[in-house]
């Protein structure tokens, strides 16, 4: 019976591929008719009366007419909406809102779920991937056994007791149809548990007595996930535990860091492949399309969602210049702008992403627009640090398990600034560098190389002096998690901050650290 299912799935599966191949040739008309349909459905709702929808009839008005907006300017509608007002965003009823909390920064963002945007986004984006996994691996026997996902958890909207808010990993298997539901572990029940330590131990004991055959989720937490079925079989390697394993699909933080931590100590060697996804609580923005390029993704055009791109230097101006697909540059770094069916219109969502192709228009995510450390002018992005540390990693025979950094300020952090600035990491290494000293001249001198600021700063100790990394144990990013409330789910480290608020909180966590 479950070869012939997989043999089934993998035929329908097949199909998509040709309009992901209409996408990838001639992507600019299917953007149009994403925002004529979003431009229509928006005409009924409050905020389309308000700037003037049933008028606008050309790109250019749209961009002239409808503000970019920040999360704290839409805040007032989505309000409305969580109250149980309808037509306020967007016309169908929204029942679901994905709490999005993203690093731990303390204030929650609530964006809508609207069924549009589940149908035509994540779950068409979830028969997307796996076509993409068959086309490289046509004789995959992926779904003879089980999707290993790691949900979040559901609670009653306190404004509206007829909706729901949780992680949007939870909101998504909430309302999978059921042949999704019949392919993936563990149970429903305990995937949306709340209380993540009891979760994660009853999630342990269901998928280690399945046939797991890939998996989907946050490095982090899936790593978690892992230690802990090894601990309950007493294996060394996962795939003692799941021989059949094919591909961890994998999102929501970088993964070069934890690459090689992967492929030397999770699945020792290169058997299982790795799928990279571009998803957040606004909506399912990219795939990898090919496993050659890694950190590179296919941007989806058919999701429900109209994309403009905003150059870095443009934000904070009064009316930022947003450019379409037709007008974009390769590698020049832009802030992500998008409309959807679930009624964010012109919303900046944070990230950065530059283009490394068109035609397919792949991607490349940069960083975020608040997450960086720009104190003395260098600008430092998550894409450098992740290529930095990468590089550190190779040289020193390292693999690292966490990390965030921050800036010294004059009579700051170390005692060896003194009163001159630098840089301070926090990293929890899983395997620790072979010469800690060469690991933070690699990343030291690698930051020099890619950022031009960084490195016209630390010319002759100018305004930064050599980066100071604090070692921590292991588990010590894990108890500053729990300590905020925040393991499981989507969340994540923040890896890059001008605030030393989160490198304080960790070094006090771990007194015991060992400074390099």
């Amino acid at each position: 019976m479950l070869p012939l299912f997989n043999d089934t799935l993998v035929w329908i599966l097949q199909r998509r591929l040709a309009r992901i191949e209409a996408f990838r040739r001639d992507p600019w008309p299917i953007q149009e008719r994403q925002l004529q349909r979003l431009i229509r459905s928006g005409r009924s709702t409050v905020w389309g009366k308000q700037y003037g929808y049933r008028q606008i009839r050309s790109l250019a008005d749209f961009q002239r007419e409808v503000p970019i907006s920040t999360y704290e300017d839409l805040f007032p509608y989505i309000e409305r909406v969580m109250k149980g007002e309808d037509r306020v965003l967007w016309p169908s009823p929204i029942r679901f809102f994905s709490k999005s909390s993203g690093t731990t920064n303390a204030r929650s963002k609530y964006i809508p779920v609207t069924r549009e945007a589940l149908d035509e986004g994540h779950f068409r984006a979830g028969k997307d991937m796996m076509a993409l996994w068959v086309d490289h691996k046509p004789d995959t026997r992926v779904f003879e056994g089980k999707g290993l996902s790691i949900g979040g958890s559901l609670a009653q909207n306190q404004l509206n007791e007829r909706t729901v808010t949780g992680d949007i990993s939870a909101v998504v298997m909430k309302n999978l149809p059921s042949w999704a539901q019949f392919i993936r572990t563990p149970s429903l029940q305990t995937a949306l548990m709340d209380g993540w330590e009891s979760k994660i131990q009853r999630m342990a004991e269901e998928v280690s007595q399945v046939n797991v055959t890939s998996a989907l989720g946050v490095p982090t937490w899936t790593l978690v996930l892992i230690q802990k079925v090894l601990e309950l079989t007493g294996k060394k390697n996962i795939l003692e535990v799941w021989p059949n394993f094919e591909v961890f699909i994998h999102g929501a933080v970088a993964f070069q860091p934890y690459r090689e931590l992967f492929r030397k100590e999770v699945f020792q060697g290169d058997t299982v492949r790795y799928l990279e996804t571009y998803n957040a609580s606004e909506g399912f923005f990219g795939l990898q399309d090919d496993l050659g390029r890694v950190d590179e993704l296919l941007l989806m055009l058919d999701y429900g969602i109209f994309y403009e791109f905003v150059p870095l230097e443009e934000l904070g101006k009064t009316h930022p210049k947003a450019y379409t697909l037709p007008e974009v540059e390769l590698n020049r770094n832009y802030a992500v702008v998008i409309s959807t069916n679930a009624g964010l219109w012109r919303y900046l969502i944070g990230d950065t992403v530059r283009f490394t192709s068109k035609y397919p228009y792949r991607i490349k995510i940069s960083g975020r627009t608040k997450h960086f450390i720009n104190a003395f002018g260098e600008e430092v992005i998550i894409e450098n640090a992740e290529t930095a540390l990468t590089r550190a990693c190779q040289a020193t025979g390292a693999t690292i398990a966490d990390y965030t950094a921050a800036p010294v300020y004059m009579g700051n952090g170390s005692s060896r600034h003194g009163n001159r600035g630098g840089h301070e990491w926090v990293i929890e290494f899983s395997t620790p560098p072979d010469n800690p000293d060469v690991f933070v001249d690699v990343l030291d001198e690698t930051l020099r190389q890619v950022n031009s600021d960084y490195d016209a700063k630390r010319s002759f100790d100018l305004a930064l002096i050599r980066p100071v990394v604090h070692m921590v144990p292991h588990g010590t990013f894990y108890e500053w998690m729990k300590v905020k409330g925040k393991l499981g789910g989507q969340h994540k480290v923040p890896r890059l901050s001008n605030s030393r608020e989160y490198v304080e909180e960790i070094l006090h966590i771990s007194p015991e650290h060992l400074e390099i």
